[in-house]
């Protein structure tokens, strides 16, 4: 893959990156067909060829991209020359802030980014309180009856309820949670979709017309009875760009709504869902945080952040992010060519023992104690790096962190059956239910 010299960034001198030992195209095809998951392959990429290395995905060159240094070159130093050239989810979120390119995306990005900063993401504290007081009193009622209940089906419906508050104003009511099951239900079809982008449509056509009809309802909602009680929403905000800025259509309207749908809950009900099974196999990781502080201080908070942070390390919202090669570049000594996909993969950088020491060890300290996480900023990333890090990031956190004050005290989930592994879709999931008691 040595590519040749260009204006701006001389390559010659650059190494040609090596394919794996033994796995050409043909062996990987195989690999693929047989039901081998890729994230064995980039693994066995990694650990043969380190953290830039050469995998044979399709008939254009691929690159793995995990070691810090890449990961920083890529999404942050030159993002100009990195892009994003499609979204898997365009299907369900259209031209919504997480698959627009260029231009398109430094518009949408800069209207949403002051919602999630500062004195933006002060308006949605109190939401995000309520909707944690709702799922608390829910949890309460669950632990009284001692009824039977899917935890991830549970902190779903929280992370939904949260962010639909910030949108719409309103709290999350039952009809509604019910038609944006949707929602999860095209994310998890999206990977084996077809490639036709009207049969994969077709496919999922159901789905797509309850999702339509809900944001359909919500703007128009928005647009005749004012702000919800709770106030004006994050859909208010662009109803009014609507009215000055021509290219906010209702259609952008609806695919910026439900990309703030998807982004805003499924990641967090995910990770939430992830730490309470990582909790059930550490529990001295929840008798820690309780233990560091009595409820309400300072070093409690830290404490269950750290948890949360941990479960990130283990499960970070992206597990893979890809990107396309602009121009010829030098990739920390290697040789890119114009043309090139790269997938960056967090999940991989994550689990690196040259990063993290014992890096299978669910250890939230590392996130408490100086020196317990490494400092290079490629080195974490559950969210993304660079201009196009998630915008959700503060929020996410904060979500999880109230919730988890709320609940980690009160209530041990005795599970009947957990999930056996993990789905690698658009983000990593438990790959079934988790039925639960509460103790």
């Amino acid at each position: 893959m040595a590519g040749t010299a260009s204006p701006r960034t001389p390559i010659g001198s650059a190494s040609a990156l090596r394919p794996i030992p033994g796995l050409d195209a043909a062996a990987v095809a195989g690999w693929r067909a047989g039901g081998g998951p890729l994230v064995d392959l980039f693994t066995l990429a990694r650990e043969r060829l380190g953290g830039v290395a050469a995998v044979p995905l399709g008939p254009r060159p691929t690159v793995l991209v995990t070691a810090p240094d890449a990961v920083q070159h890529v999404l942050a130093l030159r993002s100009d020359q990195y892009v994003k050239r499609s979204h898997r989810a365009r299907l369900l979120i259209g031209d919504g802030v997480l698959s627009a390119t260029v231009d398109a995306w430094r518009r949408q990005r800069r209207l949403l980014q002051s919602q999630f900063t500062g004195r933006g993401m002060r308006r949605y504290e109190a939401r995000i309180d309520a909707a944690a007081d709702t799922a608390a009193a829910r949890w309460a009622d669950l632990a009284r009856t001692g009824a039977e209940f899917d935890i991830g089906g549970e902190l779903r419906r929280y992370a939904l309820d949260t962010i639909w508050r910030s949108l719409t104003g309103h709290p999350l009511d039952d009809t509604t949670e019910h038609e944006l099951g949707a929602l999860a239900v095209v994310a998890a079809a999206l990977p084996g979709l077809p490639v036709d982008g009207t049969a994969a449509r077709d496919a999922v056509a159901a789905e797509l017309d309850r999702i339509d009809t809900v944001a359909h309802l919500a703007v128009a909602a928005a647009r005749d009875d004012g702000p919800g009680p709770e106030g004006p929403g994050l859909l208010h905000v662009l109803l009014e760009a609507g009215v000055t800025r021509p290219e906010y259509t209702d259609r952008l309207i609806r695919d910026e709504l439900v990309t703030l749908l998807v982004a805003g809950h499924e990641t967090t009900a995910s990770t939430l869902t992830w730490l309470y099974l990582l909790l059930d196999r550490h529990p001295e990781a929840r008798e820690k945080a309780l233990a560091a502080g009595p409820a309400g201080s300072p070093e409690r908070h830290r404490a269950v952040r750290a948890i949360v942070q941990e479960t990130l390390r283990f499960y970070p919202s992206a597990w893979i992010l890809p990107r396309y090669a602009t121009a010829d570049d030098d990739l920390t000594g290697y040789a890119i060519e114009a043309g090139t996909d790269l997938l960056v993969c967090p999940y991989l950088t994550h689990r690196d023992p040259d990063l993290w020491p014992d890096p299978e060890r669910f250890d939230p300290a590392r996130f408490i104690v100086p020196g317990g996480r490494p400092a290079h900023p490629g080195s974490y990333l559950p969210f993304g790096v660079g201009p196009r890090a998630c915008l959700g990031l503060q929020f996410a956190l904060r979500e999880s962190t109230v919730l988890l004050e709320r609940l980690l005290p009160a209530h041990v989930p005795m599970f009947r059956s957990v999930p056996a592994g993990a789905e690698y879709g658009i983000t990593v999931r438990p790959d079934g239910p988790a039925p639960a008691t509460l103790a």
